[in-house]
């Protein structure tokens, strides 16, 4: 197949100020992390505040939702 003299043109327009998009694995992770916040806790407060982690007691509750609270920091910087 022969091609065309002319040059090909980009397929989408970017500024310089511009920033790149995330790559592929942030969105899973962003979720991910949310996700696991979530169980975290519910699994805290089913399990009678016996697990996920049994010495702690209440700083589970710390745990999973800083855990969440790192998946909804990571979409203020999803594009």
């Amino acid at each position: 197949m022969a091609r065309s003299g002319k040059p090909q043109e980009p397929l989408a327009e970017r500024n310089e100020g511009d920033a790149p998009p995330n790559p592929v694995w942030f969105k899973p992770i962003m979720l991910g992390l949310m996700l696991l916040g979530l169980v975290w806790v519910l699994v805290f407060y089913l399990s009678g505040s016996r697990f996920p982690i049994p010495g702690i007691d209440a700083w589970n509750l710390v745990v999973g939702f800083g855990i969440a609270f790192v998946g909804f920091l990571m979409t203020t910087r999803w594009r």
